[in-house]
């Protein structure tokens, strides 16, 4: 059985020779030879990982879907963005003018850390989200340009699938605010808040319409849904702001014949019947105790014949743990993640390492887990 045809019928819940194994942001077409300074994988030694992915993991591939002649989201008379490196570090600002407020964030990244740091958020307050909703709407959706899609799918060949990738108007509308400000928000303004989630899904909705029918029969990522889980939120605010957006999208994918997945870290158990109520077919990451709060067999046995399941190792085990103790995870995950019936199991971490270097602990625990499972 090919990579690619053991992740489809895994998605479909078909019969597999093995339960797939894939390193998720890891994949195996990670540029090496890019000098840019922020570009992490360039350090010689990601080469053994990315040469292990390319060659034995699963590979999924995560790909956003850029569209051509779309309206800008915020119109470019009113929005600014500036950068300047300094100390080995990336500092952006992006300012928006809306009426008469002037609405400003920051972001900074180091060039040993692969991720973006938010250290000033666009809305503050109340007068904030109001100016901020009064903003144009975009006038185009404009059309989906899949070639670079198609071309990576071309490249991967019989090695593992593309996955598109996208935010529901959760992910679009939590980060405007700093954590804090969010949650807040969120409990006690809940029609305001409404309001801004609508508006990102009328934004969404004719994106996820055209992609689909550009691009049908794949696997979907649909990322944002954890920003409503507890402890930030109560389990009936999941339902308000998740569910009742993202099945929508759902269901779009599900008419061409796509299988979309819900990405969602953290305290599943209180939310699990509001996930499964979109109509999803598939759920990642599933991470064990204690970040997470409810084991892969217990998800297995009540919703795996709904849900094609990914997980459930944690990125920090990978990068700290003994191999041995590293090793009884990787055969809990896959025994919990294969027994009874259900469509099927892929096991994958939560995450990856995101610093510049990796750490020979780290890479045993990547061959490792190719070795148990391809056993």
């Amino acid at each position: 059985m090919t990579r690619h045809e053991r992740l489809m019928n895994s998605i479909k819940g078909l019969p597999v020779d093995r339960p797939p194994v894939s390193f998720y942001e890891i994949n195996g077409t990670e540029d090496t030879e890019n000098p840019d300074p922020f570009n992490i994988y360039n350090d010689p030694s990601w080469e053994p990982l990315i040469k292990l992915a390319r060659n034995h993991s699963d590979r999924i591939v995560q790909m956003g879907v850029p569209f051509r002649d779309a309206s800008p989201a915020i119109a470019p008379e009113i929005f600014t963005r500036e950068q300047v490196v300094s100390d080995n570090t990336l500092y952006v600002t992006e300012t928006i003018k809306a009426g008469k407020r002037r609405l400003l964030a920051k972001y900074t990244r180091e060039q040993d850390v692969n991720t973006t740091w938010t250290t000033e958020h666009f809305l503050k307050d109340a007068e904030d989200l109001e100016a901020y909703l009064s903003l144009p709407m975009p006038e185009e959706t404009g059309v989906p340009g899949i070639s670079s899609f198609l071309a990576k799918e071309t490249l991967l060949g019989d090695s593992g699938i593309v996955m598109i990738d996208i935010g529901d108007p959760l992910c679009s509308a939590a980060p405007l605010f700093s954590m804090d400000d969010y949650t807040i928000f969120a409990l006690t303004e809940k029609e305001l808040f409404h309001r801004l989630l609508k508006r990102f899904s009328e934004i969404l909705i004719p994106k996820v319409r055209a992609i689909s029918a550009a691009l049908p029969g794949r696997l979907w990522r649909i990322c944002g849904p954890e920003y409503a889980s507890p402890p930030y939120l109560p389990p009936e605010l999941f339902r308000e702001y998740v569910t009742s957006y993202d099945t929508a999208i759902v269901e779009i994918i599900k008419k061409s014949g796509g299988y979309p997945r819900i990405h969602s870290h953290g305290r599943l158990m209180g939310v699990l019947d509001h996930i499964v109520e979109t109509g999803c077919t598939g759920l990642d990451p599933i991470e064990p105790s204690p970040q997470g709060d409810v084991s892969l067999a217990y998800v297995r046995k009540k919703y795996g014949k709904q849900l094609t399941l990914f997980g459930n190792l944690e990125a920090s085990d990978i990068e700290n743990l003994p191999t041995k103790k590293f090793e009884e995870k990787v055969r809990t995950a896959l025994e919990e993640g294969s027994a009874g019936e259900g469509r099927g199991f892929v096991l994958m971490p939560s995450a990856c390492p995101y610093g510049r270097k990796l750490g020979a602990q780290a890479m045993k625990n990547y061959e490792k887990m190719i070795e148990i499972a391809t056993k």
